[in-house]
């Protein structure tokens, strides 16, 4: 089928609902229903010849063929690992992922928070998948979101094997196999286990969720970063957490009170707790028990009255299912001695399970990062969540027509491709502090990791917002020339150009029509890219 062809089937496709996720894309074309129907008329259990169990799939480099790190792996289905094996025991929960020989704990974390809004967890991991006698077949399915769309991968149950323990990650109870086959799966939409060590939790939440994910530098917070989490929170967001490296040296190296460097940490749950500390104990103001503790979906926010001071707490998960914090508000620290049994019965308070509460103050201290997931309109069907209005545009750069580099290189910088964003109300929340349309513009690289195996990595990208001139508002294929760019700067711009899969900003402007220019930072990159536009209101996008 020529370029224009398969374009046009994808179009007609996609307005029949393929790609959406309750009609996901067939990954190479496997049907996860007829194979594991053939495979239970057959009697036979499912081999997935598009991942083979071979060393292929494992890698290309630190797991590649005659790599020591692979002598005596052996590939085996959980039905030859334990007697009674379980795709998932007493529901999926965070303490499930457990990480194991592979730099993989940004997706752990991910995964981690997923577990924490069971409507989008059931989009990813699909019920009705069993080890039961007469329903399993060797064979499973998880769908993911890949630039626009959901695709649905399916997978055998052929997991690496080192001296009868899995090779990657497990389960807390050992029985239980769906974070395995999960991370199988994803393994083999990028290729091999290997493209998936390094890189950011902010990755794992889009493809979990087909969401928008920002960053926050916590050594420069913005300051409304309180407010930002709670209404991430009313949108039902996930949130994850890290600490910054300055050499390889550091990687996953335990600082004196157990945080763990280059790691990426789940943020989890939400709490509000109005109380007041005095003496030797927790009192609210008229000497009752204490108001109760409201719990939902995103991160963890307790706001405690300690003598007339408002502390904020933070819950955090290491996804190792281990090693935690150990300061302020810590398992075993002098602060839950203050509060009664039952708010700590009400908070989750365990003893080393891998989370922990820390100060909100402390969380700014010692965290250097904290990365938002946004998510989409149709991955919130509950009506009492606040949701924002989405906005696409696909595009590509290619050598010599549209990859013109960023504004350093002007003969060539308004070559790229140029789309038209018309922002027309006002936000309507007086809490936030700011004045005008507030949005988050997302540019993202598509299939970059899966080219690992060839060698290649992330192009270094960012974008520029330009006022469009009032001569040119209300038109259409608006596409602004060399001139126009010496002259004018931008409005707006991506806060860094970076090699990262994404490059997203919060921004807020005046109501009006804005051109929105992505670009690679050096000039004649190939790529593939969508940007993708998060409104507080709805935009209209060219």
């Amino acid at each position: 089928m020529s370029g224009i062809a398969a374009t046009l089937q994808r179009r007609r496709e996609k307005d029949q609902g393929v790609g959406s996720c309750s009609q996901a894309v067939k990954y190479l074309n496997q049907d996860y229903e007829a194979l594991r129907r053939w495979c239970l008329e057959s009697g036979s259990l499912f081999k997935d010849d598009a991942f083979p169990a071979e060393t292929s799939s494992l890698g290309f480099k630190e797991l590649g063929a005659g790599s020591y790190k692979i002598r005596g792996v052996s590939w085996e289905r959980p039905t030859e690992l334990t007697s009674d094996p379980q795709f998932i025991v007493s529901g999926a929960s965070r303490t499930d992922i457990c990480q194991g020989a592979l730099g993989d704990c940004w997706l752990l974390a991910a995964i981690a928070s997923l577990t924490l809004n069971q409507e989008v967890l059931a989009r990813v991991v699909p019920h009705g998948q069993s080890f039961r006698k007469g329903e399993y077949a060797g064979i499973f399915h998880f769908q993911f979101w890949q630039f626009g769309e959901w695709v649905d991968v399916v997978i055998d149950d052929r997991l690496p094997v080192k001296d009868g323990e899995l090779l990657f990650v497990h389960s807390a109870e050992g029985r239980e196999f769906w974070s395995a086959l999960l991370e199988k799966a994803y393994a083999k939409l990028n290729g091999c286990y290997e493209a998936l060590s390094g890189g950011s939790t902010t990755e794992g939440f889009e493809d979990f969720t087909g969401g928008i994910a920002e960053v926050h530098e916590l050594k420069q917070p913005d300051a409304q970063l309180f407010h930002i989490i709670q209404k991430a929170q009313s949108r039902g967001s996930l949130m994850g957490c890290s600490i910054d490296i300055t050499s390889s040296s550091e990687s996953e190296a335990v600082t004196s009170q157990k945080l763990v460097k280059g790691h990426a940490y789940s943020v989890t749950g939400t709490a509000q707790l109005q109380e007041q500390l005095g003496g030797a104990g927790l009192q609210s103001g008229d000497g009752a028990a204490g108001r109760p503790v409201r719990c939902n979906s995103a991160c963890d926010w307790l706001q405690v009255e300690h003598q007339g001071e408002t502390k904020k707490l933070i819950r955090i998960r290491n996804p190792w299912g281990q090693v935690e914090w150990t300061g302020a508000w810590s398992d075993n620290s002098m602060q839950w001695r203050q509060i009664s049994s039952e708010d700590r019965e009400r908070l989750s308070h365990r003893s080393e399970d891998g989370e922990f509460w820390m100060s909100f103050t402390d969380f700014l201290r010692h965290y250097d990062r904290l990365e938002i997931c946004n998510l989409t309109p149709d991955a919130l069907r509950d009506d009492a969540v606040s949701k924002w209005a989405l906005s696409k545009f696909d595009g590509s750069w290619r050598r010599g027509s549209t990859a013109g580099g960023c504004r350093n290189y002007p003969d060539t910088f308004w070559t790229n491709p140029q789309f038209v964003i018309r922002l027309e109300e006002e936000d309507d929340d007086p809490a936030d502090g700011k004045v005008g349309c507030s949005f988050l513009v997302g540019l993202i690289q598509k299939n970059r990791r899966r080219a690992r195996k060839l060698g290649e990595d992330m192009h270094t990208v960012g974008f520029a917002i330009y006022q469009v001139p009032d001569e040119l508002r209300d038109q259409r294929n608006v596409h602004l020339n060399k001139n126009y760019f010496l002259r004018h700067a931008s409005a707006a711009r991506s806060e860094t150009f970076i090699n990262l899969r994404e490059v997203c900003s919060r921004l807020c402007l005046p109501p009006g029509e804005y051109l929105i220019v992505p670009s690679t930072f050096e000039p004649h990159k190939n790529g593939d890219f969508c940007v993708r536009v998060f409104s507080e209101k709805q935009a209209d996008f060219q």
